[in-house]
């Protein structure tokens, strides 16, 4: 879904046949001045699309960004100026504090991944686990918080799992299908999940392999595959499984050269922010 088609959805879910509340209670012809502050210390995402739904509910409406998505945010900063009708303000309110909340808590939690591999040479990376339908804005909300997208869906990057394996079967016609696949889309990469060695040492061999996933692999074993891989520039190396705050800097330390992690999208709490009347005209 494009982010213009989810802004209309999402005021259309709240406006339904009209704010009733700003309607009968705030005149017509009020004006008002208002901030989108910061609650807590943060990443600021998702602003670029506040922007765009205070536009949609109102052209009537100045909004002004005062920070960039992606700049980390201290409690108590001002983010958004935002002048106009309050009835429009009001009615934008909710919808441009839920993208920004949500995409500003996932570069939140995205930042402090990348902060703790930080001097290794480790990316983070995003994975599908987003909310049905928010993908482009989740993937976008990690690249403000310094991590790096996977796949975006399954189009555009293969990915051939445990249980792919096991309905493929022997490694020629594994590499077959590769070649397939090369030759249809020379585009595509390939990535194979691994989750012992023997798979890493076997995979090794194929040719036309961009990516290793090495699925749940201890230290020593995360170690072990980047040895046998060697000095070799392909494939890169993806840690993918038991990532927490406390175990990601050690996964980093072994040499893999992504790390995926789930919970930046699946499992984040929302940044936060509000907006605050200030004055009226």
């Amino acid at each position: 879904m494009t982010v213009e088609r989810l802004i209309e959805a999402a005021l259309t879910e709240d406006i339904g046949a009209g704010d009733l509340t700003s309607l009968y209670f705030v005149p017509a012809e009020r004006r008002s001045t208002a901030f989108i502050v910061a609650r807590e210390a943060g990443v600021l995402s998702g602003g670029e699309v506040a922007l765009e739904v205070f536009r949609k509910v109102d052209p009537a409406i100045e909004a002004t960004l005062l920070v960039n998505d992606g700049d980390r945010i201290s409690e108590g900063a001002y983010v958004m100026k935002i002048e106009g009708p309050s009835r429009s303000v009001l009615t934008a309110e909710r919808t441009a504090l839920n993208f920004m909340q949500r995409m500003s808590g996932v570069a939140r939690a995205t930042r402090r991944y990348v902060d703790e591999v930080r001097g290794t040479s480790a990316e983070i990376l995003d994975t599908r686990k987003t909310i049905p339908g928010w993908r482009l804005l989740d993937k976008q909300a990690v690249l403000h918080g310094g991590g790096t997208n996977h796949r975006m869906g399954l189009y555009d990057r293969v990915m051939v799992k445990d249980n792919h394996l096991v309905a493929e079967g022997r490694l020629e016609e594994l590499q077959e299908a590769i070649r397939r696949l090369k030759a249809d889309h020379p585009a595509v990469e390939v990535e194979l999940e691994a989750d012992r060695l023997e798979q890493v040492e076997a995979f090794l061999e194929l040719e036309g392999v961009d990516y290793l996933l090495l699925d749940n692999m201890g230290l020593d074993e995360l170690r072990l595959a980047v040895g046998l891989r060697g000095d070799r520039a392909n494939p890169r190396l993806e840690a993918s499984g038991g990532v927490n705050l406390d175990t990601v800097a050690g996964i980093a330390a072994t040499g893999v050269d992504f790390i995926s992690v789930g919970a930046i999208t699946h499992s984040v709490k929302a940044l936060d922010l509000a907006l605050d009347f200030v004055s009226r005209v």
